[in-house]
């Protein structure tokens, strides 16, 4: 007898103030059949966070409005949230200073949009999920 256990669906939580851009990669990772919760800001996004929300992945920009990324990872840190999402800074800024700084505030990846599709972005998300690789 054979017991086939579904495979628990993942969910990814986006941050960007990019509208367009938040609503293509929700779009994105939604077919790809992902459990997605979207936040045009950093404010929303540590509301869902504690709320209870576990991510696999938290991908989000660097340049907001109100907040940046770098000030989302420094709450994540300071207020212990997160667990052991991927977290994974999605920009078009490309200075490897940038980069540098970003990784030693806790992010697993940093992809530049600029060089990628949907499609390649969010491969690399879900080869860092299911460590395969590191983006």
């Amino acid at each position: 007898m054979t017991t086939d256990t579904p495979q628990k669906k993942r969910t990814i939580l986006l941050v960007d103030d990019d509208r367009f851009l938040l609503d293509m990669y929700a779009k994105k990772f939604s077919d790809e059949g992902y459990d997605v919760n979207a936040c045009v800001s950093v404010e929303d996004a540590v509301g869902v966070l504690e709320g209870g929300l576990v991510a696999d992945a938290i991908v989000f920009d660097l340049l907001m409005q109100q907040q940046d990324g770098f000030e989302f990872l420094r709450i994540l840190i300071e207020k212990k949230l997160g667990g052991a999402a991927k977290k994974v800074a999605l920009t078009n800024q490309s200075a490897d200073e940038e980069q540098s700084k970003v990784e030693a505030l806790g992010a697993d990846a940093y992809i530049v949009k600029a060089t990628m599709v949907p499609t390649e972005v969010f491969n690399m998300i879900q080869d860092l999920i299911d460590g395969h690789k590191s983006a």
